[in-house]
């Protein structure tokens, strides 16, 4: 085998390039639409001139029918924008925006992870096309963050504005895996979603202060709210995109807990308050602790409660 031989894998309907060979008899295959998989040299065949000339479209007939998502019944498309996720393997989907209109968009793709998100795809989508956002892991599905998508619709010429909106996409497994259908303009099976442009329309301002929600001041109602005498500050307790989150984030995500909680704590009369920072590798604690020593009206902090938390908890004592 050589770099540029088309293979296909003995054990799945793919197709492609060889890009790469590695050691130990491994390769990467570039299959459709430049999507790259890997692969041992032991699973995949070698595809000959002669076998296409043989088969004709017999072998595209086979592979259809050994295709992992069952037949659908083809029916037409209406026009719109969709989300559709096609197989790569068993394991992985592609996520591709389609635009089956006659006008082209700016978009922004966005995965939100509370107050922090990750823009995945932006630009123009021109009509009748198709971008690849993202690739999804299937059984990570109950982990995947919520999808921000945001439009803008471009007129080439003088005709009717059409308002920008905006849509957040979070997936239920019992409607998901439901949905299939082809997919207009990439036309391949897959999960398919019509994204509603009778959406809220996007209201820039109101787009910005949800954005920086939290890094500003708190509402007049919540400022003076008393927090319990106990604050865990563990990242699994305070969120659950924990897992996407970098060191830097996470740090950051409980700092402000903490300084928000401790404000609180000073602002209703308390006279103590436990912070929970665990053990790990002590940044937390060694952050929380400088925080505390640069303020004038704590009277004292401390570890505490050796029995019950060991030394991964910080007493407080509120002047």
């Amino acid at each position: 085998m050589n770099i540029g031989d088309k293979v296909r894998l003995l054990h799945g309907n793919e197709e492609g390039t060889i890009t790469k060979i590695s050691n130990g008899g491994r390769i990467e295959i570039e299959i459709e639409d430049g999507f790259r998989i890997p692969a041992m040299k032991n699973e995949v065949v070698v595809i000959h001139e002669t076998e296409k000339q043989y088969f004709g479209n017999k072998s595209s007939k086979v592979q259809e029918k050994e295709s992992s998502l069952p037949e659908v019944k083809s029916t037409k498309t209406t026009d719109g924008l969709y989300l559709s996720y096609v197989p790569i393997n068993d394991k992985t989907l592609s996520l591709h925006l389609i635009n089956n209109t006659e006008k082209d968009y700016v978009f922004m793709a966005s995965d939100i992870f509370g107050d922090n998100s990750k823009t995945l795809s932006s630009g123009t989508i021109s009509a009748l096309s198709a971008k690849k956002l993202d690739e999804k892991s299937i059984p990570q599905f109950e982990n995947w963050p919520p999808l921000f998508l945001q439009f803008i619709p471009i007129n080439h010429r003088a005709e009717k504005t059409m308002a920008p909106f905006e849509k957040k996409v979070k997936f239920k497994a019992s409607s998901f895996f439901k949905n299939q259908h082809m997919a207009p303009v990439l036309g391949k099976k897959g999960y398919l979603f019509a994204i509603d442009q009778q959406t809220r329309a996007l209201d820039i301002n109101k787009l910005n202060q949800e954005l920086n929600e939290g890094k500003g001041e708190e509402p007049v109602s919540q400022q003076f709210k008393r927090p319990e005498k106990q604050i865990d500050l563990h990242i699994e307790k305070l969120t659950k995109e924990h897992e996407f989150m970098s060191n830097t984030e996470m740090l950051k995500l409980q700092m402000e807990t903490f300084e928000k909680n401790l404000n609180y704590a000073i602002a209703t009369g308390m006279d103590e308050i436990t912070f929970i920072h665990g053990l790990g590798n002590g940044i937390l604690r060694k952050e929380i602790h400088k925080y505390l020593s640069q303020l004038e009206n704590i009277k004292y902090f401390q570890d505490t409660q050796k029995s019950r938390f060991g030394y991964g908890a910080t007493l407080v004592r509120i002047n």
